[in-house]
C-alpha cells in the first residue's frame, strides 16, 4: 500500500503512554486532551490528521465533517459503532480498531460472570457485608454438565469456550462466518439459533452490534429457551433487548443474568441494576492493564505501519469489500446461511 502522510494525532480519551511514545518515536506529533465535549472536539479537530479514541468519544458525521485534514481515526479497542464509518468513508478517512487487544480481558469476564451467576457471588458477599449469615438463600449450581451457547465464535467466543468447557460445560453455539469444521475444532458444534436456544441452560452473546443484532435475545427468543435460562452480556448493550429481559426475569423464564454492557451507558433506566437476579459492571470487559496496554500499543503500531505504507491492519473502512461483506453478514444472520457468507469472504 502507498504511504499516507499522518503528521498529528489527537488522543482524546485516556489511551496506554505507550500509544504516544510509539507515534512520537516516529515523527508524529500528539496531542492529548481528555473528556471534550463535541463542540469543543469540532473546534480542535480541524488541527489534525489523525484521532485515536476508545468508547467514550462519539466520533459523529458532524465531528468528521469539521475534520479538514483527518485521513485515520483509530479505536484502541474491538468495535467501532462509537464511529459514524459511513461518514468516515464518505470523506476517505480509513477507521481502524484493535481487534485482538482487549480479546482475554473480554474472555476472562464473561466467565467471570458466567461463574458469578451460578453460584451468587456478589450477591452472597453484599450479604456478608451486611452482617447476614444466609446459607440457604445462596443455593447455586454447578456449571458441570451444563449447556452453554455461545452467539457469535470470533476470537473471544472462541477463549469463552476453552475456558468454559474446562468446567466441563458442553458448549454449542451460532456464527454466520466461522465454519462449522473449524468451531468444531475447538469443541464447539454449530447450529442454527432455532435450534440453539431450547437446549441451553446458560447464553452468552459476542456478536457485533448491528440492526441485525439489536434485540437478538428478545421476548420471542427467551420463550423458545429453557424456563430460568441465564444469560451474559459482555459485548454491545442492545443485543439483548432490556425490556424483554426484564419481564424473563420477572417471570422466571430468565432465571439471571450478567451484563457489562447497556443501551444507555450509563444507564438511567435502573429495573435491571436493581434486579436481585442481575449482575452487573461498569463496561469493564477492556478495563484491565494488559489489554490497555495491548490495545494503546496495538493502534499505534498500525498508524505507524500505514504511514510507513507497510501494511493495514484492523482497518474497517478501507474497501468497498467491506461494506459489501457486512451488508451479506447482516443478511446471513437473519437468514442462517453461514456457508454463503463464507464464500464471499473467499473473494476479498
Amino acid at each position: 500500500m502507498a504511504p499516507i502522510s499522518i503528521k498529528s494525532v489527537l488522543i482524546s480519551e485516556s489511551v496506554d503512554p505507550r500509544c504516544r511514545a510509539i507515534l512520537e518515536e516516529n515523527g508524529i506529533r500528539v496531542t492529548e486532551k481528555q473528556n471534550m465535549k463535541k463542540d469543543e472536539l469540532i473546534a480542535e479537530i480541524k488541527d489534525y490528521d489523525g484521532l485515536v479514541v476508545r468508547s467514550a468519544t462519539k466520533v459523529t458525521a458532524d465531528i468528521i465533517n469539521a475534520a479538514d485534514n483527518l485521513k485515520i481515526i483509530g479505536r484502541a479497542g474491538t468495535g467501532v459503532d462509537n464511529v459514524d464509518v459511513d461518514a468516515a468513508t464518505k470523506k476517505g478517512i480509513i477507521v481502524m480498531n484493535t481487534p485482538s487487544g482487549n480479546t482475554i480481558s473480554a474472555a476472562e469476564l464473561t466467565c467471570a460472570l458466567l461463574m458469578s451467576l451460578s453460584r451468587n457471588v456478589p450477591q452472597a458477599a453484599m450479604s456478608m457485608k451486611q452482617g447476614n449469615w444466609d446459607r440457604k438463600k445462596f443455593m447455586g449450581a454447578e456449571l458441570f454438565g451444563k449447556v452453554l451457547g455461545i452467539v457469535g465464535l470470533g476470537r473471544i467466543g472462541k477463549e469463552v469456550a476453552s475456558r468454559m468447557q474446562s468446567f466441563g460445560m458442553r458448549t454449542i453455539g451460532y456464527d454466520p462466518i466461522t465454519p462449522p469444521e473449524v468451531s468444531a475444532s475447538w469443541g464447539v458444534e454449530q447450529m442454527s439459533l432455532e435450534q440453539l436456544w431450547p437446549q441451553c441452560d446458560y447464553i452468552t452473546v459476542h456478536t457485533p452490534l448491528m440492526p441485525s443484532t439489536v434485540g437478538l435475545l428478545n421476548d420471542e427468543t427467551f420463550a423458545k429457551c429453557k424456563k430460568g435460562v441465564k444469560v451474559v452480556n459482555c459485548a454491545r448493550g442492545g443485543i439483548i433487548d432490556e425490556a424483554a429481559l426484564v419481564r424473563a426475569l420477572e417471570s422466571g423464564q430468565c432465571g439471571g443474568a450478567g451484563l457489562d454492557v447497556f443501551v444507555e451507558e450509563p444507564p438511567k433506566e435502573r429495573s435491571l441494576i436493581n434486579h436481585p437476579n442481575v449482575i452487573s459492571c461498569p463496561h469493564l470487559g477492556a478495563s484491565t492493564k494488559e489489554a490497555q496496554a495491548r490495545c494503546g500499543e496495538d493502534i499505534a503500531l498500525q498508524i505507524v505501519d500505514m504511514v510507513q505504507g507497510k501494511k493495514l491492519v484492523g482497518a474497517v473502512s478501507s474497501t468497498q469489500n467491506y461494506f459489501s461483506v457486512l451488508c451479506y453478514y447482516k443478511t446471513c444472520i437473519s437468514k442462517d446461511k453461514p456457508q454463503n457468507i463464507i464464500q464471499l469472504f473467499s473473494t476479498c
